[in-house]
């Protein structure tokens, strides 16, 4: 089944201008309709918590409402509601196939929305390999740093193996996993490391933990994230790099009721590549890990919490 990736992420939350403010400060567009989009029209979609049209909330602190994929053919969709109408319901209306997964979790199947992208990567001069021509500045003094992608989204899950088990019916392979914790999943229509994480966890945390954009390199990520902290944004965990993955990443609190990441630099895998396993810990989630600090200049008093 050629599923791509998550197109979109719809929420119902309570308190919607925090939530659209919090979108429009992260850096997607404002597309209307509560639709807010990163450079590929890729989203995150809002709806108020009580809107009749969404599908049931979770019952528990979570605010995802509905995780939606995008495939690449009509012939994918059709796949995908014979393999689910084999034991649960099913509704296929305007092209969108809709059913729920084996933990609760809502899910729409779409041809992708995802337009083409021809932006040029973050490029570094190494001694041996220079890629930026002379003349060209490697910090631009206007860099965007906008999210150019949905990456992928993480799920608290109270039956790792069984919600494995369902992803596997559709296609999705495990590139890496925590030892009894969870798996990095791979869709078959694209070669990033996961398009979705599972961590176990208690049935009462269910939900969505954190989703994420790609964006043009690492100097984006701490860009992107830079300018977020100095709009008041709290940061939760990095900037850093993972080494699953070796994404770098950059994690805030937000209204949406999880966590919302940057990230860039995702390894790629194809059907040739053997996953790992290691336990969880903090040498296994990040190779190194920095924290934020104001901006300082040299001749200046030192910064808080120099050494001496």
């Amino acid at each position: 089944m050629n599923i791509i990736g998550p197109d979109a992420l719809v929420f119902g939350v309570g308190d919607l201008p925090a939530c659209r403010q919090y979108l429009r400060d992260y850096g997607l567009k404002d597309a209307g309709g509560d639709r807010f989009e990163a450079l590929d029209g890729t989203a995150i979609v809002l709806r108020a918590e009580d809107d009749a049209t969404l599908p049931p909330a979770m019952g528990t602190a979570s605010l995802l409402r509905e995780t939606v994929y995008g495939v690449a053919d009509v012939a994918t969709l059709d796949a995908i509601e014979a393999e689910l109408r084999r034991d649960r319901e099913v509704s296929r209306r305007d092209g969108v196939v809709r059913s729920v997964d084996d933990m609760g979790f809502a899910l729409a199947f779409q041809l992708t929305v995802r337009r083409d992208l021809a932006l040029p990567s973050e490029r570094v001069n190494s001694p041996g390999d220079a890629q930026r021509p002379p003349n060209q500045l490697g910090l631009p003094a206007d860099l965007p740093a906008l999210p150019r992608t949905l990456s992928h989204v993480v799920y608290f899950v109270p039956d790792v193996a069984k919600a494995e088990a369902f992803y596997q019916r559709l296609g999705f392979s495990c590139t890496d996993r925590f030892t009894g914790v969870g798996p990095f999943l791979r869709p078959a229509g694209t070669q990033d490391h996961h398009t979705l994480f599972m961590i176990q966890t208690p049935p009462f945390m269910k939900g969505c933990e954190h989703f994420t954009f790609h964006m043009g390199g690492p100097t984006e990520v701490l860009l992107a994230g830079t300018r977020f902290v100095e709009k008041g944004y709290q940061s939760f965990w990095g900037p850093g790099r993972h080494r699953f993955g070796s994404n770098w990443f950059w994690y805030f609190n937000s209204p949406l009721g999880c966590h919302v990441e940057y990230d860039a630099d995702m390894d790629l895998h194809d059907e040739q590549w053997a996953a790992r396993e290691a336990p969880m810990g903090a040498d296994a989630s990040q190779l190194f890990l920095f924290q934020y600090r104001e901006k300082w200049a040299p001749g200046s008093p030192p910064p808080p919490g120099a050494a001496g």
